[in-house]
């Protein structure tokens, strides 16, 4: 065998190559290949990338490339930082960068370089997903965004760079189910929403957590009317139970909303 290939054998009998090489201590998988030769050249070219970072970056990625560019990342990183990450992790001095693929780099603040060095970011119908327990995630649920909310209205990227995932870049508009920020005259105002056929308007409130109570209590008013329908209600934070329950009793519900709650 060629130095850094190994010969496998898969259930049917086939025989391919993996190639692999050993960096300060570290046995790095490179691959499989058809070709022993193949896999051989991927070892080759692995050592030259972990020996001169004068010739080889990751924006110098040559095309084609027996190395996948997940994996070239992966080996830009060790041999710069030092530090061995599985998924394409490249770190800087105050954040770090995940690649997609080439042309697509995402920016995170390195208190999340643990989960994002044990999680594969993918990228399905626009949308970016992480795997846990079984179960697609969408990344941006970390920052407390919902599933369903829109860029530009529920949340946005304060430079307007939507690859820049640092928490000082996004800014949350909306963070309660039902509650949209709204303006009238030139001033703000929070409208809350309710969906059973179509939407209901619940009320307009001078203020966030008004609008996200006031939607609890719709859902609370159509449950009791025996509206057999699943809603998510709204866990309100930093307030406490007195100061809730003031609150739930001061704000009004729609006479729209009410007179459909009796036909129920």
């Amino acid at each position: 065998m060629l130095s850094g290939v190994y010969l496998a054998i898969k259930k049917d009998g086939t025989k391919y190559y993996r190639s692999s090489i050993t960096y300060r201590g570290k046995h790095i998988s490179l691959g499989s290949y058809t070709t022993e030769r193949d896999a051989h050249q991927t070892y080759l070219l692995a050592g030259e990338v972990l020996r001169d970072s004068t010739k080889w970056d990751i924006d110098n990625y040559p095309n084609p490339c027996l190395i996948r560019f997940d994996k070239w990342v992966v080996l830009n990183n060790f041999r710069d930082n030092g530090i061995y990450f599985k998924t394409p992790i490249y770190l800087k001095k105050k954040y770090f960068l995940y690649y997609l693929d080439q042309d697509y780099c995402l920016k995170f603040d390195n208190d999340d370089l643990f989960y994002y060095s044990r999680h594969k970011i993918v990228k399905r119908g626009g949308h970016l997903f992480v795997s846990e327990y079984g179960m697609q995630v969408n990344i941006l649920s970390r920052y407390g965004i919902k599933s369903y909310a829109v860029a530009g209205r529920d949340y946005r990227f304060i430079n307007g760079d939507n690859r820049d995932f640092t928490y000082d870049n996004i800014e949350i508009i909306n963070r309660y189910h039902g509650v949209t920020l709204t303006y009238r005259k030139g001033k703000p105002e929070y409208l809350a929403k309710i969906h059973i056929n179509g939407n209901y308007i619940i009320g307009r409130y001078e203020t966030e957590i008004e609008a996200a109570i006031a939607y609890n209590k719709a859902v609370l008013l159509l449950k009791n009317k025996g509206l057999k329908k699943e809603f998510l209600q709204n866990y309100i934070e930093g307030i406490d139970e007195i100061s809730y329950a003031a609150t739930f009793q001061k704000v009004r519900i729609s006479k729209k909303l009410l007179a459909y709650a009796e036909t129920l």
